[in-house]
């Protein structure tokens, strides 16, 4: 399935590349948020780039989502080393497709630089915005770097250096009187909090750029989609506007809609489509979150004790390791918890892509749709305990160690 945003993404590419006066401002940096899995990724490689590089940007794009262990500054210091390396090589692609578009004439035969490539990134080697004001007079156009998941730049010393370094190469490069090109940077990420904190918090390298929200999938994505799988739902089919109003309660998830479509029809035929697909949707959502929550469970109580109160705390969570924590994992769980042992934990969630370090000390749960079911489950937890069946099994509760 393939839905193409041609027109939000060539608006998008105008605003950003060929500003109104009141645009001018997105060469501060532009952040956009929203929720994991409604699109965003897509967008950007099959919308967003091509409507750039069609203006004759030159785009650099990585996603720190794709390695979530890695240094954050590792994975873009390589994606830039990765695309000056391609202008370099005559027949590259990249160089053959920005001739066409620019008719640049200028680096014909490849770029030459004059630093090593290896050096891109290093602390005694070339700076950011040395490397991208060659790049740009050379190229004689714009370039943008787009960074998906950008909030995991939050969590070290070389991730908020690296922000302040792109900082620098924004100042320096379009700042200049005519310049032939201009730097911008493009941050998207899944946690509103953390991904409006790069722009709002006075401490960090892009206070002040635009934060908007990631516009999520509309109308003509469900109409879309109801006209491709019509001849297979047949009578099953439901209206456009109760599909839009349950693609919504699953958060706008694409593939979620999916398989509430698929559930749709396995159903008898008699069965009214508008009277199920909301119940569907409501379980598919549940079931989306469960998924998630699951992996926090298999890890132990101590896990759901950990989970427990940095969701319950919520947003930038650093007494995980105090002494009051300790006791209060220990009441849970019903024994004595070391500090080492709540580390190991939290390396493990981390791994798992569940907990984020926000600084050094400080983390919060990477996807606020798990955070808020498992917030949920623990309302329900509490209300069991407070009824007349106060027996039933709760949170973290009787698994043992």
């Amino acid at each position: 399935m393939t839905f193409r945003r041609t027109a939000l993404a060539e608006q998008m590419a105008h605003q950003l590349l060929r500003p109104s006066f009141l645009d001018t401002s997105l060469r501060s940096g532009l952040f956009l948020s929203g929720q994991r899995r409604v699109g965003k990724t897509t967008f950007l490689a099959t919308d967003l780039i091509p409507a750039l590089e069609a203006l004759g940007a030159i785009v650099v794009y990585v996603d720190l989502w794709s390695q979530p262990q890695a240094n954050p500054a590792d994975l873009v210091h390589e994606a830039i080393r990765k695309t000056l390396k391609e202008l370099q090589l005559p027949g590259s692609g990249l160089l053959k497709r920005l001739k066409e578009v620019t008719n640049l004439e200028a680096g014909a035969a490849g770029f030459k630089f004059g630093f090593k490539l290896a050096d891109v990134g290093k602390d005694d080697g070339v700076s950011l915005a040395q490397a991208f004001q060659e790049l740009i007079d050379q190229a004689q156009t714009d370039v943008v770097l787009i960074v998906d998941e950008v909030q995991h730049a939050l969590g070290s010393a070389d991730g908020d250096h690296l922000l302040h370094a792109l900082k620098a190469a924004r100042d320096a490069i379009n700042t200049r009187p005519g310049t032939p090109g201009h730097f911008l940077f493009i941050g998207t990420g899944s946690h509103r909090a953390r991904v409006q904190e790069l722009t709002l918090k006075g401490n960090q390298a892009f206070n002040g750029a635009v934060t908007n929200e990631f516009p999520v999938l509309g109308r003509d994505f469900i109409d879309y989609v109801l006209t491709q799988v019509g001849p297979q739902l047949g009578a099953m089919l439901p209206s456009a506007e109760v599909t839009e109003a349950a693609f919504r309660s699953m958060g706008s998830r694409p593939e979620e809609l999916m398989k509430a479509l698929n559930v749709l029809r396995s159903l008898p035929p008699d069965a009214l489509p508008d009277e199920h697909l909301p119940t569907i949707a409501q379980s598919l959502g549940a079931a989306a979150a469960d998924v998630e929550l699951q992996k926090v469970e298999a890890m132990g109580p101590l896990a759901e004790a950990v989970f427990s109160r940095i969701c319950s705390i919520g947003g930038d969570v650093k007494g995980v390791f105090t002494g009051e924590a300790l006791k209060a994992y220990a009441a849970q769980i019903g024994r004595e918890v070391t500090a080492q042992e709540v580390q190991g934990i939290i390396g493990a969630m981390t791994s798992a892509n569940l907990l984020m370090r926000v600084k050094h000390g400080h983390y919060g749960v990477t996807d606020p749709f798990v955070e808020k079911a498992w917030m949920n489950r623990l309302q329900a937890d509490q209300l069991l305990r407070a009824s007349p069946a106060g027996d039933a099994p709760r949170l973290g509760a009787g698994k043992g160690n």
